[in-house]
């Protein structure tokens, strides 16, 4: 017997079997679907005993650190991670044996220099080279870049000579002067984070009227805040913690004029048995821990637009 059906419809009789079949292909698996495979778990419990040992590994010192600055003098070196004697005077004591806040003010100031006028020098010129099209722009950029491959040591003699005869020796002009004219590798950084930036909105700016220098500041410097940043983080930490230039142009007169890298490095000197010394290092590995702290603050406070940079220029390739 002939039945009606709706067009596009079929009036044949689907096989319970068939149609079980085609729910487990539709679903992608069925319920009754065995779990992960073995192999499978056994991998990620490997990964996270690798990712823990790692992190092991790196903060040992760290907490070696932390459990010297409260041991006594003749514990220092003893390896425990859990002092046998807390010794928390350590604390109040490394204020009266060293001028350990004016070398942290002098480093702060020169960090806060250095990395602020680095990132304001290196964006013009990355803007000038994401931006303008000239001849010639190809080689100079790479004259930037071979600027990278030479050595520091041997550009010391010259640029020390320069600053003695300008009369900064022994002040610390040296230590951030230099980044009024840019860095090459933060010039290369910011280059790449504005050559990603809509040009339709430069152009649009410049039909308005718009000069070049305010493109940089209301465009290009607004929408490029984690790159400047990460600049900035960079070049802070880098200058908080040299010890090479310090040492060339601060190595005269007071110690209250010593960064914090150049005074721990007095301090291991003074402390040393064989320079008349009592080997009080607890003191020193005090200081040691009290001065990362404003890296770790830093760090707190910028890693937000820090991966944001590195996960934008990542997705630029």
């Amino acid at each position: 017997m002939t039945t009606n059906a709706p067009l596009g419809t079929s009036t044949a009789t689907v096989d319970p079997r068939m149609q079980s079949v085609g729910i487990q292909e539709a679903g992608g698996k069925s319920p009754a679907a065995p779990g992960r495979p073995i192999g499978s778990i056994i991998g990620k419990i490997v990964l996270w005993i690798l990712l823990i040992g790692f992190a092991l590994a790196f903060m040992y010192p760290f907490a070696w650190l932390l459990s010297a600055s409260f041991k006594p003098r003749g514990e220092v070196f003893d390896n425990r991670l859990i002092p046998n004697t807390f010794h928390p005077q350590n604390y109040a004591e490394v204020f009266q044996q060293l001028p350990l806040l004016a070398w942290v003010g002098n480093s702060l100031l020169i960090a806060v220099l250095a990395a602020g006028l680095v990132t304001i020098s290196s964006s013009i010129v990355a803007f000038g080279f994401a931006y303008f099209k000239f001849p010639g722009q190809g080689f100079l950029f790479g004259l930037v870049l071979a600027s990278m491959m030479l050595p520091g040591a041997v550009t010391l003699i010259p640029v020390y000579l320069i600053w003695n005869h300008l009369g900064f020796v022994g002040t610390n002009v040296p230590l951030w002067g230099a980044n009024l004219f840019g860095s090459a590798f933060y010039i290369f950084l910011q280059r790449q984070f504005f050559l990603g930036l809509p040009r339709e909105l430069f152009e649009a700016a410049r039909v308005d009227g718009a000069s070049y220098w305010g493109m940089f500041w209301r465009i290009a410097a607004p929408l490029s805040i984690p790159s400047f940043i990460i600049v900035f983080i960079f070049e802070f930490q880098a200058s908080w913690n040299n010890l090479q230039a310090p040492l060339i142009y601060l190595n005269f007169g007071s110690i209250d004029h010593f960064t914090v890298p150049l005074g721990i490095s007095y301090a291991m000197t003074a402390f040393s048995p064989g320079n008349g010394g009592q080997g009080d290092y607890q003191w020193v590995m005090t200081a040691a821990l009290l001065v990362t702290l404003p890296m770790l603050i830093l760090f707190a406070f910028g890693q937000r637009y820090f991966i944001e940079g590195i996960a934008t220029q990542g997705r630029k390739g």
